[in-house]
């Protein structure tokens, strides 16, 4: 009896990168919130020269920190381009200072650290960018950053947008890739 090949068993493949946060093309929103040293930015007052938007979930995490210090290394070169960089998450700016002071961070860090009524962050920036969304851990549902770059023009609109995934990637390629796409506004 002539034998019958096993079956192969489908492979996995992963699933798409959800597409969070506003898009290319849109308007950036303002926020005003405090850096690592108290002082209120606001996304408005940096118009006239390009912005890069890192959005992280939480001080100092090992991914957060290793993104985090991927720009810091890069700060330099971001500024001699006319670049500004501002890393977003939740927390108080005091978690900003000892998250920057740990790791010579001197980029602002911005704390967007509303509170809603039952005391749980509601960041304004976060949600207002499409960046605070449902996740999950062990089943059990929570909200949080999703980990997004905005790269916003001079004008105020969003030029690029850079996901989870390609971040985590390889953080330092995608800092090289940020500054590329920075200069290539003009």
């Amino acid at each position: 009896m002539p034998s019958t090949p096993a079956k192969k068993k489908p492979t996995k493949q992963p699933a798409p990168a959800a597409d969070v946060g506003l898009s290319v093309g849109e308007a950036a929103p303002d926020f005003a919130l405090h850096d690592q040293s108290g002082e209120l930015v606001t996304l408005s007052a940096l118009r006239g020269a390009p912005v890069v938007l890192f959005f992280y979930p939480k001080d100092a995490t090992p991914m957060c920190t290793q993104q985090a210090c991927a720009f810091q290394g890069g700060l330099g070169r971001f500024s001699r381009a006319g670049v500004r960089v501002l890393g977003i998450s939740i927390l108080k700016p005091r978690s900003k200072k000892k998250f920057a002071d740990a790791n010579a961070i001197s980029l602002p860090l911005l704390a967007d650290d509303a509170l809603g009524p039952d005391k749980k962050p509601v960041p304004h920036a976060a949600r207002a960018f499409g960046v605070w969304v449902q996740k999950s851990m062990y089943g059990k549902p929570y909200v949080a950053i999703e980990r997004t770059t905005f790269l916003i023009d001079p004008r105020g609109k969003i030029a690029a947008k850079w996901d989870k995934r390609t971040i985590e990637a390889d953080v330092d390629a995608h800092v090289d890739e940020v500054l590329a796409a920075a200069k290539a506004l003009g």
